[in-house]
C-alpha cells in the first residue's frame, strides 16, 4: 500500500508547476502558427482560383512561384505545429515523472531531465520553423510595381 506524505506531495506539485509555464508558451505558439497556416491556405486558394481564370503567362509565372513559396511556408508551419505538439507531450510526461518520482520514491529524475530538455529542444526547433516561415513571408512582399523585379 502506498502512503503519501503531504510534504512530498506539496513539493511534487511545486516541481510540476514550473514546466506548466512552458506549456502555456507552447499553446500560444500553436495558436499563432495555426493562424498563420490558415492564412497561407486561404492565400493559396485565392492564387489557385485566379490562376485557373487567367491566360496571362506573366501572371501565371508569378502565381506558380507564389504557390511554391506558400507550399514551403505551409510545410514549415506544419512542422512547427508538430514540434510544438511533441514538446507539449514531452513536458506533460515530465510533469508526470516529476510528480510520481517525488511522491513514490522512484528514482526517475533523469527521465524528467531528459524529457524536459527534449521538450525545450523541440520548442526551439519549432521557433526556428516559425522564423523561417516569417522570413519567407516577408520576402514575398513584392507589390509588382512597374520597374520592380
Amino acid at each position: 500500500m502506498l502512503t503519501f506524505n503531504a510534504d512530498e506531495v506539496t513539493h511534487g506539485i511545486q516541481l510540476a508547476v514550473a514546466p506548466v509555464f512552458l506549456l502555456t508558451a507552447v499553446s500560444g505558439m500553436i495558436g499563432a502558427i495555426a493562424g498563420r497556416l490558415a492564412r497561407i491556405i486561404d492565400r493559396a486558394r485565392l492564387v489557385e482560383d485566379r490562376a485557373r481564370e487567367s491566360n496571362d503567362p506573366e501572371f501565371l509565372q508569378r502565381a506558380f512561384k507564389e504557390l511554391a513559396e506558400l507550399r514551403l511556408r505551409g510545410r514549415l508551419a506544419n512542422g512547427g505545429i508538430a514540434l510544438l505538439t511533441f514538446c507539449a507531450f514531452l513536458i506533460g510526461l515530465t510533469i508526470i515523472v516529476l510528480f510520481v518520482g517525488e511522491t513514490t520514491g522512484f528514482q526517475i529524475s533523469r527521465w524528467a531531465v531528459g524529457g524536459f530538455l527534449s521538450g525545450v529542444v523541440s520548442f526551439l526547433l519549432a521557433l526556428m520553423c516559425f522564423l523561417a516561415e516569417t522570413l519567407i513571408a516577408t520576402r514575398l512582399l513584392n507589390f509588382h510595381l512597374p520597374g520592380k523585379g
